[in-house]
């Protein structure tokens, strides 16, 4: 209850907050033509369409604004505070967000890419740590309520290891960089590009990508407030063209690609190439298929997966009940999808 009360007061502060912001002011209900959308510093197609002003080109009539944040678990409250109205989030913060007692009323509308080696457990040296067996008794960090904590849960349990036994700490992808370099942390889960840094002083013990073959996958997925959805259905579509026109950007254009996400990362073309590999980036016609988002006629397997995140995390009791399948798959938002992405 605590918690949820502290995640309320944030949201009543960000609400506050927005109130008084001239760029945040013109939310779904209002006349005017507004679209703030949150982003993370991960490499994806969405930085490609904030670097080339793909929506701004798109939306001309639109003022648009992009405000960073740091992990799922911002936007969410930013979300329940009604300050953002389009974001790039993670499948797991997504699916506490579905849950009781977030209940946030947003929409699955896009996927921007499928974890790989783009995250990662990894142990610094000196730890002794050389599997995730071997994290009894230690300190790992992960940015909670993230991608990452669900994989460093789901790597623990497929390991055997309570999460009582493992001292877990609560820091974002800077703050984790700074506790490794002291020496706080033995371990730690993270993503791109914080990940290339704890790679460099440490070993993978698991990546994403494993724990998607072993039945865990988690996503970055594009979600939209439904208030959003009714008020501006064109804006919608046109969002996910340029995101749909990013993925293309990816796969037939990787030099531009890389320019465009190592301007946004402040990394080489190269660098930016190379973090962009490690990621799965599916084509744009994939994302109305059966596996994905589906159609109107037939939602996608993506809100099967919503929901055994979901479960996941109530076996954590992390969240308190899980959403039933029906109500996951009327927050995947498909309507016209295959039109918009062809």
């Amino acid at each position: 209850m605590k918690k949820l009360l502290s995640v309320l007061a944030a949201a009543l502060l960000l609400a506050t907050a927005a109130c008084g912001d001239g760029a945040a002011s013109g939310g779904a209900g209002s006349a005017d033509k507004t679209i703030r959308l949150a982003y993370q510093a991960f490499p994806s197609g969405d930085l490609i369409v904030k670097n080339q002003g793909l929506l701004e080109k798109a939306l001309p009539d639109y003022k648009i604004t992009w405000t960073k944040f740091d992990s799922g678990a911002g936007i969410n409250t930013a979300f329940l505070g009604r300050s953002i109205d389009i974001a790039a989030i993670g499948s797991s913060p997504v699916a506490r967000g579905l849950s009781a007692p977030l209940n946030i009323p947003y929409q699955v509308a896009f996927v921007l890419d499928v974890a790989g080696d783009n995250e990662a457990l990894v142990a610094r040296n000196g730890s002794g740590v050389t599997d995730v067996a071997g994290l009894r008794g230690r300190k790992v960090a992960t940015p909670f309520a993230s991608t990452a904590h669900y994989s460093l849960l789901a790597a623990l349990n497929k390991a055997g290891v309570k999460e009582s036994e493992v001292t877990i700490v609560d820091l974002e992808p800077q703050d984790i960089l700074a506790a490794w370099t002291r020496g706080d942390l033995d371990a730690a889960y993270s993503w791109l590009p914080s990940l290339d840094e704890l790679k460099k002083n440490g070993k993978v013990l698991i990546s994403s990508k494993e724990l998607a073959t072993a039945g865990k996958p988690t996503l970055d997925l594009g979600v939209v407030s439904t208030a959003f959805i009714q008020a501006h259905p064109e804006a919608v579509d046109a969002w996910r063209k340029v995101e749909a026109q990013a993925l293309e950007v990816i796969a037939d254009d990787p030099a531009a690609a890389a320019e465009a996400v190592g301007q946004e990362l402040n990394l080489s073309p190269a660098d930016a190439q190379k973090r962009l590999s490690q990621g799965v980036f599916l084509k744009p016609a994939d994302l109305a298929s059966p596996e994905w988002l589906g159609t109107e006629a037939q939602v996608g397997k993506l809100a099967e997966n919503l929901v055994s995140a979901s479960e996941f995390l109530k076996s954590q009791q992390k969240i308190d009940a899980v959403p039933d399948l029906a109500t996951v798959q009327k927050s995947v938002y498909v309507k016209g999808l295959p039109d918009v992405l062809s």
